[in-house]
């Protein structure tokens, strides 16, 4: 059902997709079926959105971008899975987000507030946090998660099945094929951590004393001389009731896929 006119006359709507109340739809776009777009999205020229794709309200697509195609997966035989894209995110010019796979849970979501510049691509599967920033051709893996306000530098690619934790800042260029702890930097092709995310923990108004907290956990688990387990057992003693150093030292725990090692110094990306 449309119920806002602003849309260009060109542009191809399917009969049966969902336009909520001020949307706006550039010349020769192509919305789908099975499409929900919600209050006050804007749609660029030549995008397309297709598949079981619902767009949170106020969110902007811009030219030429390709949003809810099928995922570039072999396996994938048709199944109905789909896209989610929350409020108010920034999709740039030929972007690409893919739907889920059946194996994969069935749904690709990016969060609310995100901004992916162009050229980015997110595949299959993966889930992007809230306030995420994509640089200009960043390339996600399938099965990919991505923690909120994490900041991922231009040109860089992500493995599947990796993990970037909330916080962290990745430099242009970096190369991932191991999970990533919330809070750090890391720059480089399968490469090394360069100490915590500073400039990113202060900006977002974490307290003074959960960001020595965090400094003494990076350096005890990353630049000590224990193991990596009688590191994080130290940490967790030592600052077991604060929420951040828990996240961190859960992640780490968690990771099926290892974490990089540390550069001897922490240098400014």
């Amino acid at each position: 059902m449309i119920i806002e006119r602003d849309i260009h006359p060109t542009a191809i709507i399917s009969p049966d997709s969902e336009i909520a109340e001020g949307v706006k739809i550039g010349p020769y776009a192509v919305i789908g079926p099975e499409v929900e777009l919600g209050p006050e999205t804007e749609i660029g020229p030549h995008a397309v959105i297709e598949g079981r794709t619902r767009l949170g309200e106020k969110t902007k697509v811009f030219q030429f971008a390709s949003i809810g195609a099928p995922p570039q997966d072999l396996k994938y035989g048709g199944e109905p899975t789909r896209v989610e894209i929350g409020d108010r995110t920034i999709i740039r010019e030929f972007v690409t987000v893919h739907r889920g796979t059946h194996g994969g849970g069935g749904v690709t979501r990016v969060g609310r507030q995100c901004l992916l510049m162009a050229y980015c691509h997110v595949a299959h599967d993966c889930k992007v946090g809230d306030n995420v920033i994509m640089a200009n051709g960043v390339t996600l893996g399938g099965h990919v998660e991505i923690g909120e306000h994490v900041i991922i530098g231009g040109l860089s690619a992500i493995h599947q099945f990796c993990r970037i934790g909330a916080y962290a800042f990745l430099g242009g260029m970096s190369g991932v094929n191991k999970d990533i702890p919330p809070y750090v930097k890391y720059w480089g092709q399968r490469d090394h951590l360069y100490g915590l995310n500073m400039v990113g923990l202060r900006r977002h108004g974490f307290p003074r004393e959960v960001i020595e907290a965090l400094r003494d956990t990076y350096r005890m688990v990353f630049q000590g001389n224990d193991v990596v387990g009688e590191a994080l057992d130290a940490v967790e003693v030592r600052f077991g009731g604060m929420p951040e150093v828990k996240r961190f030292t859960v992640f780490i725990r968690s990771s099926r896929r290892g974490v990089p090692m540390a550069s001897n110094g922490e240098e400014e990306l």
